[in-house]
């Protein structure tokens, strides 16, 4: 402190201010004691870790808790029924008496054992439908006096939860920093923390099991995560132990009595009983040199930086997590692949963002949204960064269509591929013969300075894997069940890097109802906005390049990611007798809402399901079924007794479908929204030099397509209908500014212009009901 002109104040040395984008975060800088912040749970080293936050999430954690405190107590029974059957095997007495006892303390122990597998079951089932990992902690702004401040608290949890949700992201820290190329708790012991950490102040609000909240706050390690846990395992404190509150008798007091029940909440409280074991400890002439009260002497007082403001505390989350990124890319220590791919991903959305482009580039690729100028920028970074609900991306769904979980999942992975592999405009085309410099457009530049890429004329196959690989880590941040990254290698090429990826504009429902109608550029693109979903399923249907490139026999069947999309993708035109449009269309859906379910799978007869690779395995040794899993559907789309795995997949789409095509992995294509005849050369039905189907085939075919291609129609015209409302609506408006600023009239040449191309698209509208009306005739003749 200072006193300036009679007042207290901060000496300028005391603090400093760090930029963070557009954004200021002001720092107090103090010591503090070496156990006194705990790490952060939203590490950004440790983000592939969790899951995304949701309701059902957070009630599995719950269960998963109640399900563990079961088990244990469980095993102890089991142990306690061994320890009788035991004493049973070797107590003296009558044969008789002695026999039966033993037996019916071995028979105690059996019921115990099978108890114990039971339960065992029944939590590996419940990590499976967490996809082995735990829903991300929502922490938001904490409040006072109705207004935000730099600081930071979380909802309220059960205490059990609380505890379980800090063990799980500690350890997940210390397999994060096992990459590291020394120990840091001996550098720490030797030489001391040599550089300051960021913290924040966090409140975590804990239901006891009474009933009563606690409200505990704490500074929690913006950065230096691995240093502060490693400075709380030196002074022998576990970290939930900090924020749930501290036993009693792990810190008690010479002559002090010992009560287990009892949870020290002050932290104050805490760190004096702990100071004062290790000064005690530290002052005695025999204490060893290994002993933790003088490993923790260069660590008892550490210089940090707290957090004590912000400029916009609403978006504190998101300015630490950028200080975070910042901070751990320009570090030494080595990166989790797909942590840093994730780090890397928002970087580059708050390139756009910082240079005021990430809305143009979103109403580029969304060229139907209701609204892009309603977009919530902040929330949008959220959502595609899975730091937040996907709730913002709604302005983008196309007006019309349910903004649906599944389309806004939909929505966000084509903005992350849009952000990712951006459209170059196309060349000139001059052919002046002079040498001209390539536009890229202002979005590729971002991504290059963002990545840190060469030259758009020098991209590689090198570059294009690169990107794929980020590509595939942050679309895999949406999913509960996250799969290989790599599982994504060779779905782009060096042709959508360097252009862009070709996305198809239409919207899932229009997709649907193309595929429906009969149209395979709708159902090409429908495979690719699957992929992702493929291969984040608790079964995987698509995973990295397995099998041998060397034959057959040594490894199984060569399949890559693009082999099994490609298989897909031709399986439309397929005449297979385990393949039809129905099967197809019901395995679509299911596989793109599979994210969104709440519950497992259940037969139709209320018989048991299975997962089909394990079909004939004994019913102890199958898989448990979980949720999101995805049921086989039968040839006419109805569900049956199995659940779809990667041996369904590999056996219904095999890698001979896929050998006939090309370009397997380039078939995306911009589809026109126009149904493919089944008589036409590159239909379905015809293609590869087919004969013409039968008139009975053919027959059943149209009446299979034709509801599609109607409600199609129908969608087009409403579109038709609105476009012409909305154009009415805005001359209507510049007709009244007109006359209100007493502007002259436009030229005559421009209105005769204008009037001429709307009685050209009169003229058509009107042919088209005549047409509308021919139809409506040969409906009744069907």
């Amino acid at each position: 402190m200072a006193t300036l002109r009679g007042r207290k104040v901060l000496k300028p040395t005391a603090y400093r201010a760090v930029q963070a984008g557009t954004d200021k975060v002001l720092l107090l800088m103090c010591d503090v004691h070496g156990a006194a912040v705990v790490p952060w749970d939203l590490n950004d080293r440790t983000v592939s870790c969790w899951s995304p936050p949701s309701p059902e999430a957070t009630q599995r954690v719950k269960d998963l808790v109640a399900a563990e405190i079961t088990l244990r107590e469980a095993e102890k029974a089991a142990k306690s029924a061994e320890k009788e059957r035991e004493a049973r095997r070797r107590a003296p007495g009558d044969e008789t008496y002695t026999a039966a006892a033993l037996a019916a303390a071995t028979q105690k122990h059996l019921d115990a054992v099978r108890r114990v597998r039971e339960l065992e079951r029944e939590r590996q089932a419940l990590l499976a439908a967490l996809g082995k990992r735990r829903p991300r902690p929502v922490v938001r702004a904490a409040e006072e006096n109705g207004g935000a401040k730099a600081a930071l608290t979380l909802a309220e949890q059960p205490y059990e939860v609380a505890v379980h949700v800090q063990r799980y992201a500690a350890g997940s820290l210390r397999d994060a920093g096992k990459t590291r190329g020394y120990d840091l708790a001996e550098s720490l012991v030797d030489a001391g923390q040599l550089s300051k950490g960021m913290n924040v102040l966090q409140q975590w609000q804990l239901t006891n099991p009474d009933g009563t909240v606690s409200r505990i706050w704490r500074m929690a390690a913006v950065t230096a995560n691995n240093r502060a846990l490693a400075r709380l395992d030196i002074f022998g404190v576990r970290p939930e132990h900090l924020v749930t509150g501290m036993p009693q008798s792990l810190v008690s007091l010479p002559k002090e009595k010992s009560d287990p029940a009892l949870r020290l909440l002050s932290l104050r409280e805490v760190l004096n009983r702990i100071s004062a074991r290790l000064n005690e400890a530290s002052a005695k002439p025999e204490t060893s040199p290994d002993d933790p009260a003088l490993r923790a002497g260069k660590i008892a007082t550490v210089a940090t930086e707290i957090v004590i403001g912000c400029n916009k505390p609403v978006a504190l989350e998101h300015v630490l997590r950028s200080l975070n990124v910042n901070d751990h890319l320009r570090g030494i220590q080595p990166y989790n692949e797909d942590a840093r791919l994730v780090a890397l991903f928002a970087t580059l959305v708050d390139s756009y963002a910082r240079q005021s482009l990430l809305a143009a580039a979103l109403a580029e690729a969304f060229p139907s949204a209701r609204g892009v100028d309603l977009l919530d920028l902040l929330g949008v970074r959220d959502a595609l960064t899975a730091n937040g609900p996907l709730d913002p991306l709604e302005p983008l769904v196309p007006a019309g269509d349910e903004a649906s979980p599944v389309v806004l999942r939909d929505i966000a992975v084509r903005a992350i591929t849009a952000l990712v592999f951006p459209e170059i405009p196309p060349p000139s085309g001059l052919g002046t013969g002079k040498r001209t410099i390539r536009d890229t457009g202002r979005f590729w530049p971002i991504v290059k300075g963002a990545l840190q890429e060469p030259a758009w004329s020098q991209v590689t196959a090198k570059t294009a894997g690169a990107r794929t690989r980020l590509w595939s880590a942050a679309v895999a941040q949406l999913f509960l069940h996250r799969g290989n990254i790599l599982s994504a290698l060779g779905l782009f090429g060096v042709e959508e890097t360097k252009k862009g990826a070709g996305q198809d504009p239409r919207s899932l429902k229009e997709l649907f109802l193309g595929a429906e109608a009969g149209d395979a550029t709708a159902w090409a693109a429908l495979v690719r906005r699957m992929a992702p979903a493929l291969m984040h399923a608790p079964e995987p249907f698509i995973t990295p390049g397995q099998g041998s490139e060397a034959g057959e026999g040594r490894r199984g069947v060569r399949r890559t990611p693009s082999s099994a999309l490609a298989s897909l993708t031709l399986a439309y035109a397929s005449k297979g007798p385990a393949i039809s449009r129905p099967l197809l269309l019901a395995f679509a859906k299911s596989v793109l809402a599979h994210p969104d379910a709440t519950q497992p799978p259940i037969a139709q007869d209320s018989g048991r399901l299975a997962c089909y690779g394990e079909r004939h395995l004994h019913e102890e040794e199958q898989s448990a079924i979980t949720t999101g899993m995805v049921i086989v559907p039968a040839t006419d789309g109805q569900p049956t007794a199995y659940v779809a795995d990667k041996d369904w997949f590999d056996e219904t789409f095999p890698v001979e479908l896929g050998r006939s095509a090309p370009n397997p992995a380039g078939s995306s294509g911009a589809g026109t929204g126009s149904p493919v005849s089944a008589s036409d050369p590159v239909s379905g039905s015809t293609s590869h030099g087919e004969a013409p189907p039968e008139p009975r085939e053919r027959l059943d075919t149209l009446r299979r397509e034709l509801p599609a291609r109607v409600e199609l129609t129908g969608d087009n015209y409403q579109r038709a209908v609105d476009s012409a409302h909305i154009l009415m609506t805005d001359f209507e408006e510049a007709r009244r500014l007109r006359a209100q600023l007493g502007e002259e009239a436009l030229p005559a040449e421009q209105r005769i212009e204008w009037m001429e191309k709307l009685t050209k698209a009169r003229a058509a509208a009107q042919a088209s009901v005549t047409t509308l009306g021919q139809v409506e005739a040969l409906i009744l003749q069907i």
